[in-house]
């Protein structure tokens, strides 16, 4: 029986609406004293993030189809791939454009892709993971011999600036702090020979839910016509003290379990592209990370420009890691999703 083909990462590419808004425009825009935004600067430490949204509007200037198009559209050109040559399209999201039709079918449409079969998951954070796993997955099992990727969100199609954000309690207004809006995409193959034209191989992925009897560190509302009688609880909720207390660890033992599964000590790896859910938060990781043992490996973030853009995250961390990863050189990539506590990984290596 044959090996199963190789998998590898021919691109990756992003896409932000506007300009980047830093934390003394975030904190006009929200109607909040500018000493607020120097705490954000200092405690979340996320300094800009880019918004769908004309802050002086409020009105949509880019669709999460408009920005997935655009990734997509430029990591097909990276790859030298066309359209044509997709046999295979996965999606993740928090935050589709509509429920139906999928905002995954929609980007296939635009980019002129037909035929083929097309799945959107449903998750946060860690949903660009799934994706990639996914699709790794089928494309082993010879469903296409090349896949289209993507992975994003927009949170400010559920922002309203007439709220008033200084009576919000910290579990809604850290959504605000934090998030930002924007999707990337990555071009996957499994053709013999790929992982010698520059592509990056996948050598092993996992995402497995771990949340059994724990509350959700993270809750995301969706509302239909029914819901909209009555009290309503807040579109966004997070737990951030426990999301705090154990995203650290969790992302320990998922480095654990990826270190083991590749056979690979902690000093083997080149990069290392930790939890983005926020400056401050990646910066512990990272240095807890280095101290056990992990202190080679380069670090791949972006978190402090982007916001956390939940689903686009991997794919950003990915872009830059393509640019400068040698032959050789080995990644590992780790993910936690606090709403009901999702571990996902994977580890690179180029040819």
């Amino acid at each position: 029986m044959p090996s199963p083909p190789e998998i590898t990462v021919l691109s990756a590419a992003t896409e932000l609406p506007g300009a980047a808004v830093d934390n003394a425009a975030l904190a006009k825009l929200l109607g909040m004293p500018q000493q607020w935004a120097d705490w954000v600067d200092t405690f979340v430490g996320t300094r800009t993030r880019h918004l769908a949204v004309d802050p002086a509007s409020g009105i949509s200037i880019a669709s999460l189809a408009d920005l997935g198009t655009e990734a997509a559209r430029r990591a097909l050109e990276q790859a030298g791939t066309t359209p044509a040559d997709i046999g295979l399209v996965v999606m993740a999201t928090a935050m589709p454009d509509t429920l139906i039709p999928t905002t995954v079918n929609v980007i296939a449409d635009r980019l002129g892709i037909d035929g083929v079969p097309t799945y959107q998951l449903q998750s946060g954070c860690s949903g660009a993971f799934q994706a990639l796993e996914l699709a790794a997955h089928l494309l082993r099992g010879g469903v296409a011999g090349t896949a289209l990727v993507i992975g994003g969100d927009r949170v400010t199609k559920h922002l309203d600036l007439g709220t008033d954000f200084a009576a919000l309690p910290p579990a809604e207004l850290v959504s605000v702090v934090m998030f930002g809006d924007g999707v990337g995409a990555a071009v996957l193959d499994a053709r013999p020979g790929t992982e010698r034209t520059g592509g990056v191989r996948v050598h092993h992925a996992f995402t497995r839910l771990t949340g059994a009897g724990r509350d959700p560190g993270h809750v995301l509302e969706w509302y239909g016509m029914a819901d909209l009688a009555g009290d309503r609880p807040a579109f966004s909720r997070e737990d951030y003290k426990q999301i705090e207390a154990s995203v650290p660890a969790m992302t320990a033992a998922i480095v654990n379990e990826l270190v083991e599964a590749s056979g690979w000590g902690p000093a083997e790896f080149d990069y290392l592209m930790p939890p983005q859910l926020s400056g401050r938060m990646t910066e512990r990781i990272v240095r807890e990370l280095t101290e056990a043992g992990l202190s080679e490996a380069h670090e791949i973030s972006c978190v402090r420009e982007t916001g956390n853009v939940g689903n686009a995250t991997p794919f950003f961390q990915l872009e830059r890691l393509l640019r400068t990863m040698l032959p050789g050189e080995r990644a590992l990539g780790v993910s936690v999703e606090s709403s009901k506590w999702i571990k996902a990984g994977l580890t690179l290596e180029k040819s």
